[in-house]
C-alpha cells in the first residue's frame, strides 16, 4: 500500500470512529435524559458536591473520590444549594453514621434542595464525556495494535455493547475506573517498552487517576506483578537475549515502574489532603491535641481515609449473588462468564469465538510468516491480554458478584483482542472481512433496536425468559426506569399508584402518584387496583412470583410491570396469594427492611440518632440469636 492510500485510509477511519462517538454519545446521553436517579447516584452526587464546596470527604467513603467530583463540578459552578447544617451531614462525622448519611444527605441535595432533573443532567454530563474518552482510548490502542480498521471494530463492539450504553451516563466508578486502567496498563507497557521520564510520568498520572476511580484498582499490581512473570516464561519481541542483559533490562523498568507507582502514591496522597483540608481529625484522637499532634493527624489523614475505604470494601465485599433464578448466600465462579453471555450482543460472542480460529487458520496457512503484531507493540499486545487473564480471575473468585459493570475492565480488554483481527483477513475484500464487519454492524443495530432500555437488554440466550429470571440488581432495574410509570399512570388516570421500586429514595419526586408499597404485603384494600413494581422485586429483592399470574404489562423493556389486581386476593400463603411473613425477602438480602428504614430516615432526619441507636442493637441481638430483627425506634 502506498503512503497516500494509507493516509487516505487513516483519515476515513478517524471520520468513521467521531461518527461512531457522535452515535454512543446520541445513544446513551438520550437514554440518561429519560431516566430517573439511580440507586447510587443519590449517594455519589451528593458526595461529590459536598468534597468540592466543603473540602470534606466524609460521605461514601467506600469509592475514592475523582469521578464523584468531575460530575459535581458543572453542578457546583451552576449554583447548587446544600444545607451544611441538616443532620444528616452534622451527624456524619463518624465513620459508620456517615455510611447511613450519606443516603439521606444525597437525596435532600437533589431532590428537596434542589431541582433533581436539573441537578441529575449536569451531574451525567462528565460522565459521559468519560465514557466517550474511554472510546477514543480504545480507538487509538486497537489501533495501534492492529491498523485503522482494527481500531474501527474494536469502537464498534465498545459502542455496540448495552452495558456501556447503561452505565456511561450514570455517576458511578466503574467507567472511570476502566478508562484509567486502560491508560495504565498502556503507559506501562510503554515504560517496559522505553523506560523515558515521559513515560514513566505519564504511567504515573494514569495510575494516579485509577487508584482515585475506585479501590479495586489494585488488580492492577497484580497484572503488573504477572506481567512480568510472563516475561520470564517467554520473551517479547525487542527483550535481550543475554542472560546479563536481560536482567540488567528488567532492573531498568522495574526502577521505572517504581518511581512511577511512587509519583501515583504522591498524587493521591496529595488529592485527599486538599480536599480532606476541613474535614475532622477525631478519628485520630489519640495522637493528643497538641500542635505537633494537630499536624500529625492532618498529615495522616489522607492515609487513613484510602485504607478505611479499601477495609470498607473488603468488610462488605460478601453478599447473596442471584444468578439463573438461583439466589446465592456468597458469590460463584460462573456468574460474570453468565451473565457476560446473558448481557453482551451475539455478533460479539460469535466474534469471540470466531477470532482464535481465525488466528490459528493464518497460523497453519503455508507462507504466513509475517508476525500480526507488530515488535513496537509487543510489550503492549502482552500486557493487554496478561491483565485481561488476571481481571478475570480475580472476578471470577470474587465474592461480589452483583453487576456487569464490575466486568468492564475485562470486557474492553477482551474488545482490544480483536483488534488485529482486520490485518489477520488481510488487505482487500474477502469473505472473512465481510463477515467480521458484518458482525460489528450486527452489535450497532443491536443496540440501536434496544434504545433506550439497556439496563434490562438480555440477548438470545435467555430462551424468551425474562431478564429478571435470569440476573438481577443494576443488570435489569436500578430505579431508572421511574418516569416510565408515571407516563403509565398518566396514561391511565391513576391519581395513585402503588409502587415497589428498587431504591432508597422517595420515587413520589419522579412519580407524584407513587405510594410506598410493598408486593410482599398486600393490604386488602389494593384488590381491583393497579400496581408497579421494579422487576427485582419478583424473585430477588422480594418474594413476588405469586403478582405475576395477575394480568400485567412491561414498561421500560422489562425494568419495571405495572401488574392489575384481580378484585380479591387470596390470603397469605395461600396458592395464588402474597408469601407468609416467613418467607419474606429483603433488599440486597440485608437482615432488615433497609429500604423502609432509609425511606423513613428520608422524611424524617430527626430520627436519625436514635436509628444509628436502633441498628448497633439490632445487629448485636440479631448476631446472638436467629430470627426477625427487632422493630424500628419508630414503630414502638
Amino acid at each position: 500500500m502506498s503512503p497516500e492510500e494509507s493516509k487516505k485510509r487513516g483519515v476515513f477511519s478517524i471520520l468513521l470512529a467521531v461518527l461512531l462517538l457522535a452515535l454512543m454519545a446520541a445513544l446513551a446521553g438520550g437514554a440518561a435524559l429519560r431516566e430517573s436517579v439511580t440507586v447510587d447516584e443519590v449517594s455519589h452526587i451528593g458526595a461529590g458536591v459536598s468534597y468540592l464546596q466543603r473540602r470534606d470527604l466524609r460521605m461514601n467513603f467506600e469509592h475514592p473520590p475523582l469521578p464523584k467530583m468531575l460530575a459535581a463540578i458543572p453542578v457546583v459552578i451552576r449554583g447548587v444549594h446544600a444545607d451544611y447544617q441538616h443532620i444528616s451531614w452534622t451527624i456524619s462525622d463518624k465513620f459508620f453514621p456517615s455510611y447511613v448519611g450519606q443516603w439521606i444527605f444525597g437525596e435532600w441535595l437533589l431532590e428537596k434542595w434542589n431541582e433533581p432533573k436539573t441537578v441529575l443532567k449536569w451531574a451525567r454530563l462528565p460522565m459521559l464525556v468519560l465514557m466517550l474518552a474511554l472510546g477514543v482510548a480504545i480507538y487509538v490502542c486497537a489501533r495501534r495494535l492492529g491498523g485503522p480498521w482494527g481500531g474501527l471494530l474494536c469502537l464498534s463492539l465498545y459502542v455496540g455493547t448495552p452495558a456501556f450504553l447503561a452505565f456511561g451516563p450514570l455517576v458511578h466508578t466503574d467507567v472511570a475506573l476502566t478508562l484509567f486502567s486502560v491508560l495504565t496498563l498502556w503507559t506501562f507497557a510503554k515504560v517496559w517498552q522505553t523506560a523515558t521520564r515521559q513515560n514513566v510520568l505519564l504511567f504515573g498520572l494514569s495510575l494516579a487517576g485509577a487508584l482515585l476511580s475506585k479501590f479495586t484498582a489494585g488488580i492492577l499490581f497484580l497484572a503488573f506483578a504477572a506481567f512480568a512473570l510472563s516475561l520470564r516464561w517467554r520473551a517479547v519481541l525487542g527483550q535481550p537475549a543475554d542472560q546479563a542483559e536481560v536482567r540488567k533490562w528488567r532492573r531498568v523498568r522495574w526502577r521505572a515502574t517504581l518511581l512511577g507507582t511512587l509519583c501515583a502514591a504522591l498524587l493521591v496522597y496529595v488529592f485527599y489532603l486538599v480536599f480532606s483540608w476541613h474535614q475532622p481529625t477525631s478519628a485520630l484522637y489519640r495522637l493528643g491535641t497538641s500542635p505537633v499532634a494537630l499536624f500529625f493527624r492532618r498529615a495522616l489523614m489522607p492515609p487513613l481515609l484510602y485504607l478505611r475505604g479499601i477495609f470498607w470494601v473488603l468488610l462488605t465485599s460478601k453478599r447473596p449473588t442471584f444468578i439463573l433464578g438461583q439466589t446465592y448466600s456468597h458469590g460463584v465462579w460462573f456468574y460474570f462468564p453468565v451473565v457476560f453471555g446473558l448481557k453482551s450482543p451475539l455478533a460479539f460472542l460469535i466474534l469471540l469465538w470466531l477470532s482464535p480460529l481465525i488466528a490459528i487458520g493464518r497460523k497453519w496457512r503455508r507462507g504466513e510468516s509475517a508476525p500480526v503484531i507488530s515488535e513496537e507493540v509487543a510489550v503492549h499486545w502482552r500486557v493487554v491480554w496478561v491483565s485481561l487473564l488476571v481481571f478475570t480471575g480475580v472476578c471470577v473468585l470474587s465474592p461480589l458478584d452483583i453487576s456487569i459493570r464490575h466486568f468492564s475492565v475485562p470486557t474492553v480488554l477482551l474488545i482490544l483482542l480483536l483488534a488485529p483481527l482486520p490485518r489477520i483477513l488481510g488487505a482487500g475484500l474477502s469473505l472473512g472481512g465481510v463477515v467480521v464487519a458484518a458482525l460489528a454492524a450486527a452489535c450497532l443495530f443491536t443496540v440501536v433496536h434496544a434504545y433506550p432500555y439497556y439496563f434490562p437488554f438480555i440477548n438470545l440466550l435467555s430462551m424468551g425468559r425474562p431478564a429478571h429470571t435470569l440476573v438481577n440488581d443494576s443488570n435489569v432495574d436500578w430505579d431508572q426506569s421511574l418516569p416510565e410509570v408515571k407516563r403509565f399512570a398518566e396514561q391511565h388516570g391513576l391519581q395513585k399508584l402503588p409502587l415497589d421500586d428498587y431504591g432508597f429514595a422517595d420515587p413520589a419526586v419522579f412519580v407524584p402518584q407513587a405510594q410506598t408499597w410493598s408486593c410482599q404485603n398486600p393490604a386488602p384494600e389494593d384488590a381491583g387496583k393497579w400496581v408497579a413494581l421494579s422487576a427485582n422485586m419478583v424473585l430477588d429483592g422480594h418474594n413476588c412470583v405469586w403478582i405475576m399470574q395477575y394480568p400485567h404489562e412491561s414498561l421500560a423493556g422489562g425494568s419495571m410491570y405495572a401488574v392489575h389486581l384481580h378484585d380479591q386476593i387470596p390470603a397469605a400463603g395461600r396458592p395464588g396469594g402474597p408469601p407468609l411473613p416467613s418467607a419474606f425477602r429483603t433488599f440486597g438480602g440485608a437482615p432488615f427492611d433497609v429500604q423502609r428504614f432509609f425511606k423513613h430516615l428520608n422524611k424524617h432526619p430527626e430520627d436519625f440518632p436514635g436509628a444509628m441507636e436502633w441498628m448497633q442493637s439490632a445487629f448485636q441481638s440479631m448476631s446472638k440469636a436467629q430470627g426477625p430483627p427487632p422493630k424500628f425506634p419508630w414503630e414502638h
